[in-house]
């Protein structure tokens, strides 16, 4: 058996210091975790508070590198090539003192793949879990898998007997309404405890103090105090006025504000996000437009002269501030498969956009609402309304229905929208990822956050075949002919890469991570 052995990435070792007194990080953000079960929701928010207390397998450091955590070793058997042996990490335990092994591995793994977890996708090639020792576990899959350990970097591992003991076996049905002892309470590995949580008001983490990175990682914040605020004025005026260190989301209107205040800084990079609109293409006919008897998103001319109607440029001067960047295609940058001229496509032409429009018999237009999250992405809410203007050149009517997340995200999952908003980041920088929740046909372990109603048995096959094609030239060439599809068939409307700006005190030390993730045991404080 030949096992890989990754060490923690020098970027990572750089941010270490000698420990200090205890210290206090108050952290804001625009929007809470959606839930604290670590499979019910592939949320960036809700992975970003899990990531405090609890681990999985192996993670992404702060720069995007993946580095060991709960496992040290893995690699590819030797004897089978469908096989990946994971070694774990020896002498961890959660929160309560219980010993972590292979049999929560095991368990975690199998209630990951379960119809109501939002991470099913990410291990639909996989065949059976299994613990040979108490200290190694096999994924075997259906074929050789490339990149299974690149589809582990948020799937977090679980204490089952604590599941057990607490009836969190089953994954919540967040998307039906189920609120489950899973969903408030929270028993992990990670560097973090959970002290107390008021969804959407605070959230109190203290530090593990028997951690098993305690003498890897600076861990110099020892409590963690977290509170959503979704206005964004009053979320800013918290920084400036020391109420909190950290905010994830500076608006963008505030940055050189916020940045020239003396003992605050503002941090910027790429995110690994692009966000973008979404269409009911499959129905015959929508509830929420005025034609009656057909869909005119079915038609592709549609999508495409309504594509063609949305100015990126515009959007990144007057409602990003210049913070985005304009996307032709639903893939970051950082993702293989990324095709620079696939993102550089989308062309602003209103008179050809009319023209379409025509051709297609919607001459007169049509009107449509759009749903839109107000607390999830940069100037969410800003986007969808000047996309409302935008349409309205070529006579689509939009009627905007903006809300907050948690209400906004089951609309998609549960189909109850025909025009949506949604941004999607890509944690295993592969396109096989995008492809698995947004371009395969929806189903029991695919498509589930595809609220496009578009399904081609051809095209679902491609997307299947990635998961275990060895041949990294070949699998590059698919996952080419498959963007080719998304993008001939209009799927989604890109809007734009978003680009982080993170605020804080100038004590923080810390880079921003291309994930939007910050992982707390990585901060220094000066």
């Amino acid at each position: 058996m030949k096992l890989k052995h990754l060490l923690v990435a020098a970027s990572a070792t750089a941010l270490m210091a000698s420990a200090v007194s205890a210290e206090t990080l108050r952290w804001a953000r625009a929007g809470d975790a959606l839930t604290l079960d670590p499979h019910a929701q592939n949320e960036g928010p809700t992975s970003a508070l899990a990531h405090q207390i609890m681990e999985p397998l192996v993670m992404r450091d702060m720069t995007g590198a993946m580095v060991p955590a709960l496992a040290t070793e893995w690699g590819p058997s030797e004897a089978n090539p469908n096989v990946w042996v994971f070694k774990l990490r020896e002498g961890v335990t959660f929160h309560d003192g219980a010993e972590f092994d292979s049999e929560d591995v095991v368990f975690s793994l199998n209630r990951a793949m379960t119809p109501d977890s939002d991470y099913k996708e990410l291990l639909a090639s996989v065949k059976e879990v299994r613990a040979t020792d108490k200290y190694t576990v096999e994924i075997e899959t259906d074929g050789p898998n490339p990149i299974m350990p690149n589809n582990l970097t948020n799937m977090f591992m679980m204490d089952k007997g604590w599941a057990e003991a607490n009836g969190a076996v089953k994954v919540q049905d967040y998307e039906g309404g189920e609120d489950t002892f899973a969903a408030k309470n929270a028993m992990g590995t990670g560097p973090y405890m959970l002290v107390s949580r008021e969804p959407d008001v605070k959230t109190v983490m203290k530090i593990n103090e028997n951690y098993w990175g305690k003498d890897e990682f600076p861990m110099q914040v020892t409590e963690i105090v977290y509170t959503p605020i979704q206005n964004a004025a009053t979320r800013v005026a918290a920084l400036l006025s020391g109420e909190v260190d950290f905010i994830q989301d500076v608006p963008v209107q505030d940055l050189e504000r916020v940045a020239g205040s003396d003992g605050l800084d503002v941090r910027t990079a790429p995110q690994n996000r692009v966000i973008f609109f979404g269409m009911n293409q499959g129905d015959a006919d929508l509830k929420n437009d005025n034609v009656d008897g057909k869909n005119p998103l079915a038609d592709v001319r549609v999508r495409r002269a309504m594509s063609m109607a949305i100015n990126r440029d515009a959007i990144k001067q007057v409602v990003m501030r210049g913070q985005s960047a304009p996307a032709g295609m639903i893939s970051p940058p950082f993702v293989n498969g990324w095709n620079e001229a696939m993102d550089s496509s989308s062309k602003t032409d209103i008179e050809g956009a009319k023209a379409l429009m025509a051709e297609a018999g919607y001459g007169d237009g049509f009107s449509i609402q759009l749903d839109c999250p107000n607390d999830r992405y940069i100037n969410d809410e800003a986007i969808c309304q000047a996309a409302v203007g935008m349409l309205a050149q070529i006579g689509v009517t939009v009627n905007l229905d903006a809300k907050p997340k948690a209400q906004h995200f089951p609309l998609i999952n549960n189909l109850e929208t025909d025009f949506y908003m949604l941004g999607w980041g890509v944690p295993t920088y592969d396109s096989e990822y995008i492809f698995n929740f947004l371009a395969h046909t929806k189903g029991e372990k695919y498509g589930s956050w595809n609220g496009t109603r578009f399904g081609n048995a051809d095209l679902d096959a491609k997307i299947v075949a990635l998961a275990s094609e060895t041949n990294l030239p070949k699998r590059n060439e698919m996952i080419n002919e498959i963007w080719t599809v998304v993008q001939d068939e209009q799927l989604y409307i890109p809007i734009h890469h978003q680009v982080l700006n993170w605020g804080m005190n100038s004590k923080v030390g810390t880079i921003v991570a291309p994930d939007d993730t910050a992982k707390f045991k990585y901060f220094t404080l000066n």
